[in-house]
Order: C-alpha cells, then sequence, then structure tokens
C-alpha cells in the first residue's frame, strides 16, 4: 500500500509540477488524503528531481545550446541563433533571483504554509481565476528582456505559496505582458530548472544528515520514475494546450476544487 502510495504522489508531483493547477497543493491535499504525510525529506527531493530529469529531457536541444552560447560566444564563434540563447541564460539568471530572495526570506515559514490546507484553497482560487481569464489576453508581439524576465521571475517566487502555480502563474505574465504563449511557455519550463535544483540542493544538505532508512529505497525510487515519467507527458501536453489556447480548461479545475474544499472547511468546522 505504501509503495502505491509513493507512486500515487509522483505522479501528481510530475503532472502538476507543469500543469499550471500547482503541484505543492496537490501535494499537500493528496498526502493528507492518503495520510501519507510523513513520507520524508528524501522523497520530497526525489521526487522534485524526477521533474527535473523531464524537463531537461524534453528541452536537451535548448539547454545544450544555451550551456554552449557563452563559450562560443567567446570564441567568436556563435552564430544570431546561438547568439540567441546567451541572452535567453541572462534572462533565466534575472528570472530566478526573486525565486531565490523569496526562498532566504520565508525560509523560516515555509512549513506553516505547507501544512495549511485553507491556504492552499485560496491559492488555487487565485490559480483558477488567473488561468480563466488567459483565454481573453492577446498577443501584442513583444520581445522578452530583462525586466519582463524579472516580472516574470516575480510571479514564479510568488508561487511559493502551495496552491499557486508556478507554471501558471509565469505564464500568465508573460501573456500578459504580451509576450507569445508558446515561447513563454517554453521559456517557464526552462527557468523552472535552477528553482527545482536549488530548492533540491537545499534539502540535500538535511538529506546527508539524516540519510533515508534502508526500506524507504523502493519507495523513493517508485516515485522519482512516477515523477519523471509523468513530468515528461505534462509538458508535451502542456504545450500543445498552449498552442491552441485552452489554459482556461486548467482554470476551471482549479476553481471548482477551490470552491468545494472552502465549502467542505466551512461545512466541517
Amino acid at each position: 500500500m505504501e509503495i502505491i502510495k509513493a507512486i500515487v504522489l509522483g505522479a501528481v508531483q510530475g503532472l502538476t509540477e507543469f500543469l499550471p493547477i500547482s503541484s505543492s497543493g496537490h501535494l499537500v491535499l493528496f498526502s493528507e488524503l492518503l495520510n501519507f504525510q510523513e513520507q520524508g525529506m528524501a522523497f520530497d527531493i526525489f521526487v522534485h528531481f524526477g521533474t527535473l530529469i523531464s524537463v531537461c529531457i524534453v528541452f536537451r536541444k535548448e539547454l545544450a545550446a544555451m550551456l554552449a552560447a557563452p563559450v562560443l560566444v567567446f570564441q567568436g564563434r556563435a552564430d544570431d541563433e546561438l547568439k540567441r540563447f546567451l541572452y535567453w541564460d541572462i534572462y533565466v539568471v534575472v528570472a530566478t533571483l526573486p525565486a531565490v530572495a523569496a526562498g532566504l526570506l520565508l525560509k523560516d515559514s515555509i512549513d506553516g504554509i505547507f501544512n495549511n490546507t485553507l491556504l492552499v484553497y485560496c491559492m488555487l482560487f487565485i490559480t483558477g481565476m488567473i488561468m480563466s481569464v488567459t483565454h481573453y489576453i492577446r498577443e501584442r508581439s513583444v520581445s522578452l528582456n530583462c525586466p519582463r524576465a524579472l516580472v516574470i521571475g516575480c510571479a514564479q517566487a510568488l508561487a511559493i505559496f502551495p496552491g499557486l502555480s508556478r507554471s501558471g502563474s509565469t505564464i500568465f505574465a508573460g501573456m500578459a505582458l504580451g509576450l507569445n504563449r508558446e515561447m513563454v511557455a517554453r521559456f517557464s519550463f526552462i527557468m523552472s530548472i535552477p528553482a527545482i535544483l536549488g530548492a533540491v540542493v537545499l534539502q540535500s544538505r538535511t538529506l546527508l544528515q539524516h540519510p533515508p532508512e534502508s526500506g524507504s529505497i523502493l519507495m523513493i525510487a517508485v516515485g522519482t520514475l512516477a515523477s519523471a515519467f509523468c513530468g515528461y507527458f505534462a509538458i508535451i501536453l502542456l504545450l500543445d494546450i498552449v498552442r491552441r489556447n485552452r489554459l482556461q480548461w486548467f482554470g476551471y479545475y482549479c476553481l471548482l476544487l477551490s470552491s468545494g474544499g472552502l465549502l467542505y472547511t466551512f461545512i466541517t468546522s
């Protein structure tokens, strides 16, 4: 039964990390629903690592170009296309700064907000609202630059609150700025890499001090595989939905889930 729970939570992490419905919010709710709150630090780290694997696989060509761009530009062997990826390197760094600041400022309060299901439902309602209006936002053919990357980064930083979708907030912010929706979706996925990697690295220090018990290795492994597998297909699915401008579907789902949760909380309180 614990293995099944690990697969379910890994799948939930993989799907909701990239679909605009909030991975943190769903993990809080599913952990409570499955009575699996004590899955442990190691499990959390590795299911996030699974999503990191999936995004790196999907965008392997773009990431290779972004890694090669600084070297080839310095050597004077870069064409215009490769220079564009150098700019993306800069934009990702700029967009990551607000998340770093938010993580440092709120590091002592994070545990508390992740135990608050009422907050999750409220944040899911906000996610539902912003996703529901994306269908009416029109592109204005503007280009990505450092100030716009910073705004998108601020949207990512706000998504530290469980229930407020990281991908949904960043895509909405980019679309509101007038950027091409497919381009901003790709940027959102790529800028998630340092955010996820940073969270994994920060938590790994605690993991080294308190390594997982041998009996939990299988649970962690299947959770990680489920997260990576579902994350890969979630990215492919969302890119297709973004192209067809149908993000409001996720908004309706979040509004329904949050409304039901708030109603249940009110009745049982």
